[in-house]
């Protein structure tokens, strides 16, 4: 293609690559941020209040209180956002599948090229939609166990504290109080709280969770029953006794709890988790406790009844104790065999005493016969034979002592001949080791060293290869013992003293 030709001047006017003012053009360029605020206002501007109605999808809570949804129809999709402030004034817990009629403005979210709805204010679209959240509540609860019927316990008979949750202020707590006082008069605990509109839902969980964490024997008297009560009203009027945190306190208390909302048509979640619905506060309060003047009556019939079951037990023991005495023997009777023996022994008294004497005589004459005098002096005569020869003898005891003493200088002498030191005194000596006596050569030359016991002293000595050296004390004359003197026959020494 040539520069001059016609195509080339068309490239360059309609495609060029740098970017360049012309002369005539009133639409500079815009950055992205710049027409980004220009849509921000626009839409702002254009649609500042608006209402809408749509389904909730995608529904989540931040950590921050910043409620992000999605409201839908059957065409189109809105992303919406709500502020924690908002959020918080919310009568119901949002949730995906509720219908909705949401009231806000309309904005931009430059960082995601995306519009959504800044919702300030968010309401149930209508009676149904309110029917479909808590159904939707009521199934998931059911699903849980909550409304399950063993889990519900029966109320005490006669509750000494009973603790009320209802607004302070209005007709039920008058109500409750006066048809208590009477049917039978009870200590009446009351918390007070809101019993619909913002933060009621809070403060009845709060108050129900507060009576179930009393303690018995505190400053405050631990009820023993706990109403939750509130007048009739429209469903919305009701809505804060169908939160989730009111039913699971109330399923959750461990106080026996009467749930008392609305009018006798009127029903609640509320009432499925109580362990037992009343249809108005004051038939709650008649369920709580008995009437007092019954209770009197029928005691006073139960102490009637009992009185004349005494009497008829006594007067029916009576008779059986006047039956059973004509079917008892009479004392004559009972004595009559007695007797009867006593009067048999009486009469074989006499006779049995009479032969025991004739018995006893016939045996004495025995006895007597034998006691003749020349028995006795027989008798007394081998007596003292025995006697002579048992009375000892001197010539006799002599014998004896001289035998015994014989036979002990027989032993002195051999105890004396094994005594060990008697040959030292014929120059004798005696070898020792360690306390031991040595009786050989290899012994001796074993313990190298012994010791030599003379009967005038010892001596240590050495034990060497060729003999023993010694070590002698000075020379002394050594002399033959004396020889014992030969004693004439017939002749007897007197006997020394073993141990002198």
């Amino acid at each position: 293609m040539s520069p001059m030709s016609p195509e080339y001047d068309a490239y360059d006017s309609s495609g060029r690559l740098l970017a360049e003012e012309r002369a005539g053009d009133n639409a500079p360029p815009l950055s992205v941020s710049e027409l980004s605020g220009m849509l921000k206002r626009t839409v702002e501007d254009r649609f500042g209040h608006v209402r809408l109605r749509g389904e909730i999808s995608g529904f989540k809570r931040a950590a921050s209180g910043h409620l992000y949804l999605a409201l839908k129809d059957d065409n189109a999709v809105l992303d919406g956002v709500m502020w924690k402030g908002g959020a918080q004034r919310l009568a119901f817990a949002p949730q995906d599948g509720v219908e909705v009629i949401a009231t806000g403005k309309l904005t931009t979210y430059p960082g995601r090229s995306k519009y959504q709805i800044v919702i300030d204010r968010m309401e149930l679209a209508g009676e149904g939609a309110l029917m479909a959240l808590l159904e939707k509540l009521k199934a998931k609860l059911a699903g849980e166990g909550l409304f399950a019927a063993e889990r519900k316990r029966r109320l005490p008979f006669l509750p000494r504290t009973i603790g009320v949750v209802t607004s302070p202020t209005g007709a039920v707590i008058r109500d409750i109080l006066h048809r208590l006082a009477d049917r039978c008069p009870t200590d009446v605990l009351v918390w007070p709280v809101l019993v619909q509109g913002q933060g009621a839902a809070e403060q009845i969980a709060r108050a129900v969770r507060g009576f179930s964490a009393m303690e018995a024997g505190g400053r405050l008297p631990r009820p023993d029953l706990v109403i939750v009560a509130r007048g009739g009203g429209s469903i919305e009027d009701l809505w804060s006794f169908n939160e989730e945190i009111v039913v699971r306190a109330v399923a959750d208390c461990s106080i026996p709890i009467i749930s008392a909302v609305g009018h006798e048509t009127d029903t609640t979640l509320c009432d499925y988790a109580a362990d037992m619905r009343a249809p108005t506060p004051t038939a709650a309060a008649e369920l709580a406790v008995p009437v007092r003047a019954d209770l009197l009556a029928m005691l006073g019939e139960m102490g009637l009844r009992a009185g004349r079951a005494v009497r008829r037990g006594a007067g029916q023991a009576r008779e059986r104790l006047e039956m059973q005495a004509r079917l008892m023997p009479t004392p004559d009777m009972l004595l009559a065999p007695q007797r009867q023996r006593l009067d048999q022994l009486s009469d074989a008294l006499g006779s049995g005493l009479r032969h025991r004497i004739s018995d006893a005589r016939a045996q004495l004459g025995q006895a007597g016969g034998a006691l003749r005098p020349a028995l006795l002096q027989q008798y007394l005569q081998r007596a003292s034979e025995r006697l002579d020869r048992l009375r000892p003898r001197p010539d006799y005891l002599a014998r004896v002592y001289r035998d015994r003493a014989t036979a002990l200088d027989r032993v002195s002498r051999h105890f004396a001949s094994l005594d060990p030191d008697l040959p030292l005194a014929r120059g004798y000596a005696r070898v020792m080791a360690d306390g031991r006596l040595v009786q050989s050569v290899a012994a001796a030359q074993a313990a190298g060293a012994v010791t030599l016991h003379f009967r005038d002293g010892t001596v240590d000595a050495t034990v060497g290869d060729s003999g023993a050296s010694l070590e002698k004390p000075a020379p002394a004359a050594i002399s033959a013992p004396p020889r014992p003197t030969r004693k004439p026959r017939g002749v007897e020494e007197p006997q020394k003293d073993l141990f002198s």
